[in-house]
């Protein structure tokens, strides 16, 4: 009965147009009041040891790294070095834009950063060359989402710190699964482009794509700095987090020299603001938590589906109809704090990895980045290219169609995610 009321709450809330991290504060704090006896010393204390979290320190840092490298002019030489190797395919500029979207994500750790990153300079450029509008943006609004699978994801970061799983092992947990959407993504672009014969660059010289590695250097780099660090033992996510920010600052106010440094305020404020937004969705999100274990509600939860024999099989498919059911309504962020307390401890108790779980939610909520009404993706790239968001829904479906397999591959073959953690001696 608990569950129905404080969910109900929360929809209710929703319903009115009130942002989720207020209707998710809102509902919990109503519950506690009106319906228990919680004494609110208690509740105090739990927001602060929710929020006295090493790992959260790493979203901050990750945001403002992306930040600098999305205004510093690292995507455009990643634009140029990925044309330089696949611009004489079927479909080049495509091709490029989907490797240009899996480097910049593995850089910038956001969807929202490497659509806008990405997207600003390839969509008007595959006009230019004669590709249909509608093209370009079904090609990078599904691949920009790959900044929240391919490692750093701040989204990832979210789901180690909410369920107390090592984020180092989600962030190699990511990477194969990551590989293998931008390959289903760039053969569903190759096959439209040559169906369609569109057009196709001159292919690169030798001395054109070393020039163009050359040029995009400083920000492949991080790449490794960063992933090699934190499984080399250097340091830690967290720590690797403002090494990034650092690095990232110093490419591109004095390497690449695109960002004055009296622009840097601005920058900050603007990654403050985001960081800030961010963190009061997950102080809601611990008061959430909190509600969810004092009621027992995973507990009670746990009990049915032990009662009803639930397999592994079917748990899985329960829970795939939920996220994308509630990627219709919520955010990513959103829809992982909310939902990982509930579904983890579920998960655990009948077999199904951790690891897995986080990855499968992650890719979940991919999806419901590249769909209405809330696929924010399609919202940038709607700004961008100056289309409707019915057009670009129409737009993205190839793309789509091939996310949606690949989550049924994410969901059932669980070593796509857990080979190279388990290799590596992380599980």
């Amino acid at each position: 009965m608990s569950a129905f009321i404080i969910f109900g709450l929360l929809f209710a809330l929703m319903l009115t147009g009130m942002p989720v991290s207020i209707s998710l504060g809102l509902s919990v704090l109503t519950f506690l009041f009106t319906m228990t006896t919680v004494p609110i010393e208690s509740v105090g204390l739990k927001l602060f040891s929710g929020l006295d979290n090493f790992g959260i320190m790493a979203i901050p840092f990750f945001i403002l790294a992306g930040t600098f490298l999305t205004r510093g002019g690292v995507a455009r030489r990643m634009i140029t070095f990925t044309t330089s190797l696949v611009g004489h395919l079927p479909g080049g500029l495509g091709l490029a834009g989907v490797a240009a979207c899996a480097m910049f994500a593995a850089i910038s750790g956001s969807s929202v950063a490497t659509v806008v990153a990405i997207g600003s300079i390839m969509m008007p450029a595959m006009v230019e060359h004669g590709f249909p509008k509608r093209f370009g943006v079904g090609v990078i609004s599904t691949s920009g989402a790959l900044g929240i699978l391919v490692p750093p994801s701040i989204i990832l970061v979210l789901y180690g710190v909410s369920t107390n799983t090592s984020i180092g092992a989600l962030f190699i947990a990511g990477i194969v699964p990551g590989i293998v959407l931008a390959l289903m993504l760039a053969a569903v672009t190759w096959y439209i482009a040559w169906r369609n014969n569109y057009p196709r660059m001159p292919r690169a010289t030798f001395m054109e794509r070393l020039r163009a590695f050359k040029d995009s250097f400083w920000g492949i780099l991080l790449i490794g700095i960063v992933l090699g660090g934190i499984y080399g033992g250097i340091f830690t996510p967290t720590e690797a987090a403002a090494v990034a920010a650092v690095y990232a600052f110093c490419i591109t106010v004095f390497v690449y020299r695109e960002l004055k440094l009296t622009e840097v305020p601005r920058v900050l404020l603007q990654a403050a603001s985001m960081s800030s937004m961010l963190l009061y969705i997950i102080t809601n999100a611990v008061l959430f938590s909190f509600l969810m274990t004092h009621e027992q509600i995973p507990q009670a939860m746990a009990a049915w589906i032990t009662h009803e024999n639930f397999s592994p099989w079917i748990f899985l498919l329960v829970v795939n109809v939920i996220l994308l059911a509630a990627g219709n309504v919520m955010d990513p962020s959103s829809i992982l704090l909310i939902m990982a307390p509930i579904l983890f401890p579920l998960a655990t108790h009948i077999g199904i990895n951790p690891v897995h779980l986080g990855i499968l939610m992650i890719v979940n909520t991919e999806v419901g980045l590249c769909h209405p009404p809330v696929g924010l993706n399609l919202y940038i790239a709607s700004s961008i290219a100056k289309m409707g968001i019915s057009e670009i829904t129409v737009a993205v479906l190839p793309w789509l169609v091939a996310m949606l397999v690949f989550l049924g591959l994410v969901t059932y073959i669980p070593e796509i995610s857990l080979w190279l953690p388990r290799a590596l001696g992380m599980l």
